[in-house]
């Protein structure tokens, strides 16, 4: 299978990446470590994210950096104004991983404010008087932002998952030195256990896991997508989904793994081949798809467990 290379919507795992700096392993491979590629979630119901049942992107950073032999000091909360100072004395130090913060209202991008709610994470270079300097990994390399209005965005009101405002990562250390492919055997226990389905993890109510919540979104694919899931599955949960798995597919190959790497291969045409039918609102098509996708979740999750003896 030809790897994908591209853009895409990869905000903490690139993040991650140029903070930790050159000893960092790819994107790629900081995204399988997350866990992202390994489940799936109708969450709440309603939104479909390509990701596992109780995943989220801060839960799965911080098994990303333990895998990979890294430390750093996670803090949250307070009032804006500690939130400033805390942000001044760390980037003062060096780069800052900062998030989950709301994209909609980091109006340095066209088209903003909006009040979608979408999380994001951004690495930030330095605070200078009254502007925030930072690489916004949507495209914006060096964006900057006055205090005032990225405090507002950083507050992340509107990000379902987070339980504290002003979430940043910095200090980051090396204990130990992980090569990917050392970092990528240890992560395959807790795919597994995505795959599987985790119940430890807290999720809104109606939140369907797996194939059953596949499936659900298959039923609401045949009935016909309403506006609001429609450019959600067609600007975000498709597009991020598709390239999770192609990574999966990619790492697993890597590792030698070859018949759980053909499933997430598979997988990920599965997901990818979703974005014309839904952008043009050929639901039946979609809800087809999906329904062949429901079953590959179990598959992927034997191929693991046969792996990990």
């Amino acid at each position: 299978m030809t790897h994908y290379i591209g853009s895409g919507p990869y905000c903490y795992a690139n993040s991650l990446a140029m903070v930790v700096g050159e000893s960092a392993p790819p994107p790629a491979v900081i995204e399988v470590l997350t866990g992202s590629p390994f489940g799936f979630e109708l969450l709440g119901g309603t939104l479909p994210l390509f990701d596992p049942y109780g995943w989220d992107p801060d839960h799965g950073l911080d098994a990303a950096i333990t895998l990979l032999g890294a430390r750093c000091a996670r803090t949250a909360g307070g009032t804006a104004e500690v939130a400033e100072e805390r942000l001044r004395a760390a980037a003062a130090r060096g780069p800052v991983l900062v998030g989950p913060v709301d994209m909609g209202l980091l109006l340095h991008q066209p088209g903003t404010p909006t009040t979608d709610g979408g999380d994001h994470f951004v690495a930030v270079l330095e605070v200078d008087g009254g502007t925030v300097v930072f690489h916004d990994p949507h495209g914006h390399p060096f964006t900057t932002l006055p205090v005032a209005d990225f405090l507002v965005a950083w507050e992340a009101k509107a990000v379902g998952y987070t339980d504290a405002p002003y979430v940043m990562r910095a200090g980051f250390v090396q204990e130990r030195q992980v090569s990917a492919e050392d970092a990528l055997r240890a992560s395959l226990p807790a795919a597994e256990r995505w795959l599987a389905g985790r119940h430890d993890r807290p999720v809104p109510a109606g939140t369907l896991g797996g194939a059953a919540g596949v499936e659900a979104l298959a039923d609401l694919a045949e009935a016909g997508l309403d506006a609001r899931m429609r450019g959600f599955l067609a600007h975000f949960a498709i597009r991020v989904g598709a390239r999770r798995l192609s990574d999966a597919a990619h790492c697993l190959d890597s590792l030698g793994l070859s018949a759980a790497a053909s499933v997430a291969a598979g997988q990920a045409r599965l997901v990818g081949s979703l974005q014309h039918p839904v952008v043009t609102g050929d639901d039946r098509v979609a809800a087809d798809g999906l329904r062949r996708l429901a079953a590959t979740y179990e598959r992927l999750r034997t191929a693991l467990a046969s792996h990990l003896g």
